[in-house]
């Protein structure tokens, strides 16, 4: 009689007697992707202290927790490798909106900005409790300004020494590589020696190079060159970042800019991209100035702008690069966040512009942006490139899916709706709708391609010993929801996710937990 209650207590509960139990947690009927890019198989999936113990036919184990998959994908746990989320992970450890989005992983510290030291910044996050596991690169803008400030030179040799030793100690507190944003300052006052000489330090570690390229219009092919001899030179795995044309003028051309990749991929160069799947990008409105007018910290920008004659410079120079990008005005270019007036949000410059009464001018939009800059500047949404490239960059085989977004507070500001919705987006929009992707090819740009870049040992495949990094989804139904002018959305149609083997969300709501670890580099 007791046997036959307890027969029952795991049929109907999926509960085992304490002690009794085969696995943790028992994934059946499951079709599983594997992240491998083959065909899905079906199978159940146990799972144990944080592993993947079992695969195949588990019909006769018992386990502490039983889902039922119902011939949903079970895929490995999504690994965005291209985010930006320093100050949101502090005031959202669980990482909502990427869990929702299927996301177990992210990699921060692009686009040359990082914490430091990260050591003490990893330590931080584990005592806040992740929901998600997150790893770091080291940032080239963050060690430079440490060193020589925001000063518009070259580095001297002592100074490169400097900040060879700040990557290096990165490196040995766990970061995953080296990253650069060369359109950003103090970056981009920087020559290739000095990129090529601070990379070595990180990748004598094993770590890999992540470059916000020099350009992503009409220099790209030079940009991209630049960045190969960065790998050429230390022998580090790159990983061009966010992928793109940028140009209106250049719209259609990534055939050449995809195609110069794979020519240094035949010749032995270890290169791969990511990308977003939206045509707008979004950083600050500080890109709209010369890098000049940056230089030396607030109170020499501030001067700049006060002077009439510096200002006339910036104005001008300003004018001719939106010439130079295509752009008839700045109506490209919308606010995201911008805390002195939360009114401006959602709106673009041509729109403010009149807002406050000026001219509709090129020149009167140029004032707008310029006071804004005064007040602290913006985070933007630039319209600047074209589903043509956004297509035929994700056909390309070794493109990675990343949202270069952020950890989000539910509700504020405008932001760009890849931190919510760039997975759903990529299995609905281009998968479901367009067939740009397969389903499989799909999985893997998000799991195994990033975490064989990135070398996450364990995670990005549906192996045994694996991390139970998984997410479980039904493909007819996942959608994503966050749009431009809505942003705050969380996608639809992640049912599971379990980070490290705990159910992170269920049944689409998220739970409480917080199983998420800090991955820190292990060298080759």
């Amino acid at each position: 009689m007791i046997f036959a209650v307890l027969l029952l207590r795991v049929l109907l509960l999926g509960v085992a007697p304490v002690g009794a139990a085969d696995f943790d947690v028992l994934i059946r009927n499951a079709r599983v992707l594997d992240g491998s890019a083959n065909p899905w198989f079906r199978a159940d999936i146990g799972i144990r202290q944080g592993k993947i113990a079992a695969i195949g036919n588990l019909a006769h184990k018992t386990a502490t927790r039983l889902i039922d998959a119902k011939e949903r994908v079970a895929a490995p746990g999504f690994i965005d490798v291209h985010t930006h989320i320093e100050g949101g992970v502090e005031k959202v450890p669980r990482g909502d909106n990427y869990l929702l989005d299927g996301v177990t992983t992210v990699v921060t510290g692009n686009c040359g900005g990082s914490e430091f030291p990260l050591g003490a910044w990893f330590a931080k996050l584990e005592s806040l409790g992740l929901g998600l596991n997150v790893a770091s690169l080291v940032g080239h803008n963050t060690v430079r300004s440490r060193v020589m400030g925001t000063a518009n030179r070259l580095a001297t040799p002592e100074e490169i020494t400097q900040m060879q030793e700040l990557v290096e100690s990165a490196m040995k507190e766990g970061a995953v590589g080296f990253s650069t944003g060369l359109i950003y300052i103090p970056g981009t006052y920087s020559n290739s020696e000095e990129v090529v000489a601070l990379a070595k330090a990180a990748a004598k570690h094993g770590g890999v190079y992540a470059s916000h390229m020099r350009d992503e219009g009409d220099k790209i092919l030079d940009a991209i060159e630049e960045a190969v001899r960065v790998g050429k030179e230390t022998g580090a795995r790159v990983q061009l970042s966010h992928f793109k044309i940028d140009n209106r003028r250049l719209w259609g051309s990534s055939d050449k800019s995809l195609a110069l990749v794979e020519q240094y991929r035949q010749q032995g160069v270890d290169v791969v991209v990511d990308q977003y799947p939206y045509d707008r990008s979004s950083t600050n409105l500080g890109i709209t100035l010369p890098s000049w007018a940056l230089a030396d910290g607030r109170e020499a920008q501030l001067e700049r702008l006060s002077n009439p004659e510096t200002r006339k410079r910036i104005a001008r120079e300003m004018q001719e690069r939106l010439k130079h990008l295509g752009h008839p005005n700045f109506a490209y270019a919308t606010v995201a966040t911008f805390r002195p007036n939360r009114e401006y949000e959602g709106k673009n410059v041509s729109e403010i512009n009149v807002l406050l009464g000026r001219p509709a001018t090129v020149e009167a939009e140029i004032e707008t942006i310029l006071d804004l800059m005064r007040q602290g500047g913006a985070q933007m949404v630039y319209h600047s490139m074209s589903e043509t490239d956004v297509e035929r960059i994700m056909r390309y085989p070794h493109t990675a899916v990343a949202s270069d977004g952020g950890i989000r507070e539910f509700g504020q500001g405008m932001p760009h709706p890849r931190s919510y919705g760039t997975n759903a987006r990529v299995l609905a929009e281009y998968v479901r709708k367009r067939k740009v992707l397969t389903l499989e090819d799909a999985i893997r740009r998000m799991t195994s391609l990033p975490a064989r870049t990135f070398g996450f040992r364990d995670r990005g495949l549906i192996r045994e010993g694996m991390a139970a990094d998984i997410v479980i989804f039904d493909p007819s139904k996942v959608q994503d929801k966050a749009t431009f002018q809505q942003p705050h959305q969380y996608s639809d149609g992640f049912d599971w996710v379990l980070v490290n083997g705990v159910v992170a969300v269920e049944d689409g709501k998220l739970t409480d937990a917080r199983a998420g670890q800090v991955i820190r580099h292990r060298p080759n």
